[in-house]
């Protein structure tokens, strides 16, 4: 089963229970739009031609929306798979977008800044007619940054004719981009967790901490729990994992890692290196799965002693994984509600640039909160009412919503 059959699998599933038809379900489950096209790019290393897609989902309720990775493994199915799961999440936090999502398929670690630039800008020129702030939004994702959405914000205008800043978001503030956007992931899971602990009674400076990447997403969440008073027990990036069980400190950890490249390279007294895949299972209380998807499979569920998964990471549990964690009464917060703050701040930023009206950080967090906290509350709700877990009540409130705005338009 590849990527984007086992969310078709999640999306099916939650259709059914939702009482759509299998016709309807077929008709949810296409894709609109598939572009595949073949960047040809003057790099340091030569003349090359690169795979790239959009591929575009599902419109119904607002126009498309999601990221671009640069990835050697993104290919038609796995950009599917986040194209379908995108259209979801804008769904499960209930902000007016569709789901898409974008790739290239290559190595960016292995090229310049410079062709790094020329990638992006020929991404923008050659998807430019199916893009645009009423058509298709894109954003960062798997190594992009906001200089790769300048580069291609820049791309699209001088090739459009026009300013068109809210095309796509992600963006340095400079270009307008919002304040707020470069955390607003770990933020948003944040929130739903905090949710999470204080319905369920519990204490953050009892509950021991995990996380599983160590990149932007994981390293902001791992500081935001400190700060809260959870510990973090365990971080681990390509090098291996760092472990300590008496809690280890995350900022100084980023600091190491930007001097050396790794968080393994902050062991000292208290702490020690671990295997890569050790991380997931330390004893802990919260695993976060930060990194990329399928991280955690039946080997990986076996050992996981942590009670609760918070799902940063895109599509991180098999659905074996998530079976077996399941019936082993693992709650897993899914990546459809627990990364939505993302996805939520750049639909802030796609707001401020229409009106040309910027908000301060506070104002983007007082409003991302209670997005977050409603949706949380929604989705429990439904989970506790039809005794289901938090994934299919996620797939089912987000479902239920592109089915209605489907059926409304006589799409369904």
């Amino acid at each position: 089963m590849n990527a984007f059959e086992q969310i078709q699998a999640h999306m099916k599933q939650a259709a059914t229970r939702y009482g759509l038809t299998v016709e309807e379900i077929t008709t949810l489950l296409r894709p609109n739009a598939v572009h595949e096209h073949l960047l040809s790019v003057d790099t340091s290393q030569g003349q090359l031609t690169l795979p790239a897609y959009r591929i575009q989902f599902n419109n119904a309720r607002g126009p498309y929306k999601g990221g671009i990775r640069f990835h050697p493994a993104a290919d038609k199915e796995e950009v599917s798979a986040l194209a379908a799961a995108m259209a979801v999440k804008c769904a499960v936090v209930n902000i007016p977008f569709g789901g898409s999502k974008g790739g290239v398929a290559f190595d960016p670690k292995q090229f310049t800044r410079s062709d790094l630039e020329q990638i992006s800008r020929a991404y923008a020129i050659t998807f430019a007619s199916v893009l645009g702030v009423d058509k298709d939004i894109p954003a960062p994702d798997v190594y992009t940054d906001a200089q790769i959405m300048a580069w291609m914000l820049d791309a699209y205008e001088i090739h459009v004719g026009h300013k068109e800043p809210g095309m796509i978001t992600g963006k340095p503030l400079a270009l307008g981009g919002s304040l707020g956007r470069s955390i607003a992931t770990a933020e948003g899971g944040k929130l739903v967790l905090e949710e999470y602990v204080s319905a369920a009674g519990l204490t953050p400076a009892n509950l021991k901490v995990a996380v599983q990447g160590f990149g932007n997403a994981g390293a902001t969440i791992a500081k935001l729990l400190y700060d809260a008073g959870y510990i973090i027990v365990a971080v681990s990036d390509t090098q291996g994992t760092l472990y300590g069980e008496v809690g280890l400190d995350p900022q100084q950890i980023e600091s190491i890692k930007n001097e050396t490249g790794s968080v393994v390279a902050a062991v000292g007294e208290g702490s020690e290196v671990l295997p890569l895949d050790a991380i997931f299972g330390v004893p802990c209380d919260i695993l976060i799965p930060a990194a990329l998807d399928n991280a955690i499979d039946e080997v990986e569920a076996a050992v996981i002693q942590a009670s609760v998964i918070l799902e940063l990471a895109n599509n991180p549990i098999t659905p074996k994984a998530d079976s077996a964690l399941f019936l082993r009464d693992v709650t897993v917060i899914p990546d459809v509600l627990a990364n939505a703050g993302g996805v939520t701040v750049s639909y802030f930023e796609w707001v401020q640039n229409r009106q040309q009206y910027y908000w301060s950080e506070a104002e983007v967090f007082a409003k991302l909160k209670p997005i977050m906290v409603a949706a949380y509350r929604a989705v429990q709700s439904t989970a506790t009412s039809q005794s289901i877990s938090l994934r299919e009540a996620a797939y089912v409130e987000g479902i239920g919503r592109i089915a209605e705005a489907m059926r409304l338009r006589g799409n369904l």
